[in-house]
């Protein structure tokens, strides 16, 4: 808004800055091209495979897989008129920034509060310990739902430090989520982190939109599931390797509201192996 001249693509693609946005979106475009021809691939592997082939997850998931987005995409067609590749790297970039921007943070929110909160971090500890048995096997998706209270730590601190957004189209709408999660009538001591805040007993008697991380409505979040299960994976496997501890405390955390909700300066933590 400042440097109008900088809106024409060509006089921008002369800039420090230009050369440098259009370095980072090749790095990202091939990014996503690679995934897109990787799966297609895979594709066209499973298409091959035998009708009676089936993994140890197909039996947990259970015979009827729901398809995952990118395999809808690649295989959406109307008549012969299929998606084009261009079309397809337009969706996964949105994925991919989605996927792993958001998720980043919250779970380094995650850690901060865990490092700030010893007691918290033993309860989720002694979770991973109950499930693994000691185990260095990779997480199931069976073991991840079985991680109740890690699932809690993270929506707690998804209400903490939630990532705001704006929504596109026309107009602009924006809901302060930040204060809508501290809302002292729909969690009582709102800026205490209590994990127990997100007991089933708890949420049934709250306000559906008290609580909204993910948005909510036809617009919200469609990857939010797949959002909990990446960061229980790796919370789990720090939690299960390290023990945390924050050399910040909370209010000497200056909050940033970009696209996600960051720190300024970052969040400083220190790691150290546990004794197994």
């Amino acid at each position: 808004m400042l440097r109008p001249w900088l809106k024409n693509d060509f006089l921008y693609s002369f800039t420090t800055k230009g050369k440098r946005n259009a370095e980072c979106l090749r790095v990202l475009h091939g990014f996503t091209k690679r995934v897109i021809q990787e799966r297609k691939s895979q594709l066209e592997g499973d298409f091959n495979r035998s009708p009676g082939t089936s993994t140890d997850e197909d039996a947990f998931v259970g015979k009827k897989k729901r398809k995952a987005f990118l395999d809808l995409l690649l295989e959406s067609s109307i008549g012969d008129i299929k998606l084009t590749d261009e079309e397809l790297r337009e969706e996964v970039d949105t994925f991919m920034f989605e996927g792993h921007d958001t998720t980043s943070a919250g779970m380094c929110w995650a850690l901060f509060l865990l490092g700030l909160h010893p007691d918290v971090q033993e309860k989720a500890y002694e979770e991973q310990k109950n499930i693994f048995q000691g185990s260095e096997r990779s997480v199931t998706m069976k073991e991840l739902n079985e991680m109740k209270y890690l699932e809690r730590v993270i929506k707690e601190t998804l209400r903490l430090y939630p990532s705001d957004f704006t929504t596109p189209a026309g107009c602009t709408v924006f809901f302060h989520i930040y204060n809508v999660h501290r809302n002292p009538e729909q969690f009582p001591n709102p800026d205490k982190f209590d994990p127990d805040n997100f007991l089933p007993e708890r949420v049934a008697k709250r306000h559906p939109y008290a609580y909204i991380p993910f948005s909510a409505g036809p617009r919200n979040c469609i990857g939010q599931k797949f959002a909990l299960l990446e960061e229980k994976t790796v919370l789990s496997y720090i939690l299960r390797n390290y023990e945390v501890t924050s050399l910040d405390k909370r209010q000497d955390v200056n909050l940033m509201t970009e696209l996600v909700l960051r720190p300024e300066k970052g969040i400083n933590v220190s790691i150290k192996p546990r004794n197994k």
